[in-house]
């Protein structure tokens, strides 16, 4: 029997997983509150990072944070607020940011990443689809001797891991991407990392779903859920009643806003991230970190994307000009001759990316409802995981045997 699914969020997660359901036969409804043109399914990297394999809860990250926490362009900021939730999602960061957790989770998330990696490929390769997609790696270049330590040391922890790990020289940084300009004193590379370009295959997507019959409801936001002994019974949005077997909860930053609704509480902060797009010939042909920065860079369709910066402070798409100069001034750091100039830098947007406390997203059911399944939490590896989140949620709706055992990735588990 085919099953009814409302698929709340129309960001990378929920088109992923309406993706997979629809190709198993379920009749799909994607819910979505804006125009689904904006957001960070379209402002992010576009990378797809087996390579980061260490969680955003690493020991030292809160001593980072309380030395970034008052200088607004610094690589991680974290606005002081009074919020209870935000309490207590730090409280539970602080639990979760221990050595023996980090370690446990590693080959949670390298699994999982290079699972997603080649479903991408899957659906390149399918036929229906002409998106930008590349597998070059990733370099994280580095400017100083003990950064460089720290990254070849998370490097040796991926070569024993599997993936295809190399120290390179200033000179072999610039031997691989010669007309880039790096001034770095080396960088590490990954070889199993992809790229993209993200609003290529949010539209493709889109247009293929639409297609096969998925239904879009869009600038409509669900404001209820109503549950019957602990099954959805109904979706509520500004617009209409919606009924289903089963629903999927993406709807990123916001998820717990409705779970809430309906008694589950699952810790999620809004981490902003920005983007600046330059349209110019920029020579960059690699993908890479700016490590001391934070900074992302992507050759992406057309152009070359700046992004980057982690700022926890609420659900709000303020852009701060503080912020966007942080990436001008570290790509002109890094690529001699680079200037990013004031027009693209006014051009900048941000996206909100939801962050679980322990770095891992939640994945599955919730014992407290049988028919709603949540897939939020990705932080910066929405992208990357995309696919096998939408291959799992539709698994996991189906009720057969998931692909990746979901156990760490429980909505229910506590911190």
């Amino acid at each position: 029997m085919s099953k009814k699914v409302v698929v709340v969020g129309g960001g990378i997660i929920g088109l992923c997983s309406a993706y997979y359901l629809q190709k198993e036969g379920c009749k799909v409804t994607v819910v979505d509150k804006t125009n689904m043109d904006e957001g960070a399914s379209y402002v992010n990297a576009g990378y797809i990072t087996p390579s980061h394999f260490i969680s955003l809860a690493a020991p030292g990250m809160i001593n980072k944070g309380i030395k970034w926490m008052f200088n607004s362009s610094s690589p991680l900021y974290v606005k002081p607020r009074l919020d209870l939730e935000f309490f207590k999602w730090a409280l539970a960061f602080k639990k979760s940011a221990t050595q023996a957790k980090v370690q446990k989770s590693i080959s949670v998330i390298k699994d999982i990443n290079l699972f997603s990696r080649d479903l991408y490929e899957d659906i390149k390769q399918s036929g229906d689809f002409n998106f930008h997609f590349e597998r070059k790696g990733l370099l994280m270049c580095y400017k100083s001797d003990e950064v460089g330590e720290e990254e070849w040391e998370i490097g040796q922890q991926g070569i024993k891991e599997g993936l295809g790990v190399k120290n390179l020289t200033s000179k072999e940084v610039n031997e691989l991407d010669p007309n880039a300009n790096l001034d770095v004193k080396g960088a590490v590379y990954y070889d199993c990392d992809a790229h993209m370009t993200p609003s290529d295959f949010m539209k493709e997507m889109t247009s293929y779903l639409k297609s096969v019959g998925v239904a879009f409801l869009t600038n409509e936001e669900v404001q209820d859920i109503e549950v019957v002994n602990n099954i959805v019974t109904k979706v509520i949005t500004n617009e209409q009643i919606l009924s289903a077997d089963e629903v999927v909860l993406a709807a990123g930053s916001w998820s717990p806003l409705v779970t809430k609704k309906i008694g589950i509480k699952i810790p999620v902060q809004a981490g902003k991230g920005y983007r600046i797009n330059v349209k110019r010939e920029t020579g960059i042909t690699y993908p890479a970190i700016l490590c001391e920065a934070k900074v992302a860079v992507t050759p992406m369709d057309g152009f070359t994307r700046f992004a980057g910066t982690m700022e926890l402070g609420g659900i709000n798409h303020y852009i701060n000009p503080k912020r966007v100069e942080a990436i001008s001034k570290a790509a002109k750091n890094y690529y001699k001759g680079l200037e990013i100039n004031e027009q693209e830098k006014e051009q900048a947007e941000c996206g909100l990316r939801p962050c679980s406390p322990d770095g891992l997203p939640y994945i599955g059911k919730s014992s407290k409802c049988t028919n709603l399944t949540i897939a939020t939490g990705h932080a910066m590896m929405g992208w990357s995981l995309g696919p096998a989140t939408g291959k799992l949620v539709s698994e996991t709706v189906l009720g057969n045997n998931t692909s990746i055992d979901l156990q760490p990735f429980s909505p229910d588990r506590k911190f």
